[in-house]
């Protein structure tokens, strides 16, 4: 029986796997640097987007009622959103999203404001819904929801949704939700005109709701 060892083999066989070991960290650490200076960048335009919203919202409170466009703020809302919602599709629950995400829900929150405003001292009514969901948990009725309000905030322009995730450690979000007097039992939850709906709703039923509430134009294709 040859005893005699092969050591150049098995010298040649570390030297494979301790390279493909090395590899596979290098790969690990480039591709969560990547991660980080994406969210990074995601972050730097928010911020500008954020600074800019907030001189928008001190402008239009000093602005006559004839001259305060509707949707002045809502456009910027949207984009922010689409830019938060990339950034938890692609990059995760790190805590620069999560620090984005309370950002982004104080900025609602003042449109909201601004919003209510306006309208006691315009006498206009503004159309708006409040929907809260959640995160924390596997939430299937809250994902139908949201492509409800989507889908009609694409129908009907004029109208905002502010979304809230309930479980934002987020003191100006715990407010709204002991205002409303919301539980995440009863997760999702809409308040449109005061009144608070609990639980999924369809599109044709809240399509309804808001037509009796606001006066709104819808898009023709």
């Amino acid at each position: 029986m040859n005893k005699n060892v092969d050591w150049r083999k098995y010298f040649i066989v570390l030297l494979i796997t301790a390279t493909l070991f090395l590899t596979a960290i290098y790969l690990s650490n480039y591709l969560g640097d990547k991660k980080i200076s994406e969210l990074k960048l995601i972050q730097d335009k928010i911020a500008i987007d954020i600074l800019s919203s907030e001189t928008q919202f001190s402008l239009l409170s000093e602005l006559s009622c004839k001259n305060i466009s509707d949707s002045a703020l809502s456009g910027e809302l949207g984009e922010l959103g689409s830019k938060l919602e990339w950034g938890q599709d692609n990059l995760g629950a790190t805590e620069e999203v999560s620090y984005l995400k309370k950002y982004y829900s104080l900025l609602q929150i003042k449109d909201y404001l601004l919003t209510k405003k306006i309208s006691e001292r315009c006498k206009v009514k503004s159309a708006f819904i409040l929907y809260f969901y959640t995160t924390a948990e596997n939430c299937s009725e809250c994902e139908r929801q949201g492509i409800v309000l989507t889908a009609l905030r694409e129908k009907y322009p004029e109208l905002r949704v502010y979304s809230f995730d309930y479980s934002t450690d987020l003191s100006a979000v715990t407010a709204m939700l002991q205002i409303y007097k919301i539980k995440d039992t009863v997760l999702p939850a809409l308040v449109i005109d005061g009144d608070v709906l609990t639980g999924f709703h369809g599109i044709e039923e809240l399509e309804t709701n808001i037509k009796q509430s606001f006066k709104l134009q819808e898009i023709k294709e």
